[in-house]
């Protein structure tokens, strides 16, 4: 069965893509994504953005939609990658960069920084403790991370809370580094 996530946003508004059935996947919804976007600025217009568990690939397409002059998107599922490919195509997507690797070596391999890092992993993984000490060399100056759980996270005293909220059982949250973020 194929599922679809709406594009809420940008140049590919009322776009749609489709996804792979997973158990792991569940993609940003629309309420949440608008929310996140909105925080961002809606125009990212010269970012750069990792999609680091790309997944549906809501966040990464919704990011390059809204004008992010790159776009990396890391899924490490074959049928999955797949998936973002064709949507990549089928946008004509150009900014968009497909990576197909296991996150946690992406970030331990990668050496770019990133304006925004939208990190949504598998919550039956407990992955966010193993990847935010990895974050900071890979965030610019005033660099943002989304982080998408399913209990409120505690990200330590390295990192600060810049905006957050919860829908139903989804805590998100944009953290800047940095006790003085």
């Amino acid at each position: 069965m194929r599922h679809k996530v709406r594009i809420i946003g940008g140049k590919w508004r009322s776009r749609i893509i489709t996804f792979p059935d997973g158990a792991d996947l569940r993609p940003t919804s629309d309420r949440i994504r608008e929310t996140v976007f909105n925080w961002l600025g809606q125009d990212l217009s010269g970012k750069t953005c990792l999609d680091l568990f790309a997944g549906s690939g809501a966040m990464g397409f919704e990011a390059a939609s809204r004008g992010a002059q790159r776009v990396f998107m890391v899924e490490f599922d074959h049928g999955v990658f797949k998936a973002l490919n064709a949507n990549s195509q089928k946008l004509g997507a150009t900014q968009i960069q497909l990576v197909a690797m296991d996150a946690l070596k992406f970030m331990d391999s990668d050496r770019q920084r990133f304006d925004v890092i939208f990190l949504d992993p598998p919550y039956r993984l407990g992955l966010l403790p193993k990847l935010l000490p990895r974050l900071p060399s890979h965030l610019t100056e005033d660099g943002l991370v989304y982080v998408e759980n399913d209990n409120s996270l505690e990200a330590g005293e390295d990192w600060r809370v810049w905006r957050k909220g919860r829908a139903g059982k989804v805590y998100y949250q944009l953290l800047k580094f940095g006790k003085n973020g």
